[in-house]
């Protein structure tokens, strides 16, 4: 069914004059946090895609080396850069060195897990810059160039989470509300000053990257945990058919209609469904420190 809904969406995008459709080939991308999951996948598929340039940020550079190294061994021109994306210095000096992009997505992102008051305020603060102090460090360094060349795409990898409260996310839930509040700005903010650069955001349910190893979905019929290979297409799908916003999965959607209900109606549904609950088992991956 959501295969089906997306392929609609994407020939209907075909039909109408969209200025905001934006083709991989012979354009430069940068995503970070590229050096594992979807960030991972997209850069592949944007290879395979024709880009002119696969440009990978990480923290890790063994990761980022690897993911370069499969890039060219399929052909593609790639290139990465060591960067902790939350460091304003370390993100102005890669950018100098990176030269301009078209694509830009902002991918990185931590999630702790943790119970509100088990949750330290380090923990916190880190899950704030990186998934938003981030993205205006980089947006800061890219913008200007799409904007002078008039054409240009900003890609916000936020989450459904960005949608909904959910227990055990009181830092990664409202740093991708933020998230999602930045992409749309910029958007309205792109359109009002007449330049031709596209906001995207993406807004997935749990996918099987490792990264919410062990979050459950109590209502797979409805929100299925997601496969990182499919996100990673339909991501890339988004962009050059210049759509401004996709939910994974569709049904997602549901919290925008919630958003109508009394608050205790909401969250009757929220714990019938099981999203309230989906973070009990959560295990998760450790992330690497930012470096000094």
């Amino acid at each position: 069914m959501h295969n089906y809904a997306t392929a609609l969406v994407n020939k209907a995008s075909h039909l109408v004059p969209n200025p905001y459709r934006h083709r991989i080939r012979g354009h430069r991308v940068l995503i970070t946090g590229a050096g594992s999951g979807i960030g991972r996948l997209m850069a592949l598929e944007c290879a395979d895609r024709g880009a002119s340039e696969v440009v990978v940020w990480d923290l890790s550079e063994s990761s980022a080396q690897a993911v370069v190294e499969e890039l060219k061994a399929a052909g593609a021109r790639a290139s990465y850069y060591v960067v902790d994306v939350t460091d304003q210095e370390a993100v102005e000096a890669a950018a100098d060195e990176t030269g301009e992009i078209d694509i830009l997505i902002n991918n990185a992102g931590i999630v702790s897990g943790e119970d509100f008051l088990d949750n330290p305020q380090e923990n916190v603060d880190r899950t704030f810059a990186v998934n938003v102090r981030s993205l205006y460090l980089t947006t800061r360094a890219f913008l200007p160039g799409m904007i002078k060349r008039r054409r240009g795409t900003v890609v916000t990898i936020a989450s459904a989470a960005g949608l909904t409260g959910v227990a055990k996310q009181t830092d990664y839930s409202p740093s991708k509300f933020a998230a999602v509040g930045f992409a749309e700005s910029l958007r309205v903010e792109m359109k009002e000053r007449g330049h031709r650069v596209n906001s995207l955001v993406v807004c997935p349910f749990y996918i099987n990257t490792g990264m919410f190893e062990g979050a459950k979905s109590k209502a797979p019929w409805l929100l299925p945990v997601l496969e990182q290979e499919q996100v990673a297409v339909h991501v890339i799908d988004a962009i050059e058919a210049g759509r401004h916003q996709l939910v994974l999965p569709w049904t997602a959607r549901v919290a925008y209609v919630g958003r109508l209900l009394p608050v205790r109606a909401y969250d009757a549904i929220a714990k019938l469904i099981g999203t309230s609950s989906s973070m009990d088992e959560f295990v998760g991956r450790k992330n690497p420190a930012p470096k000094s």
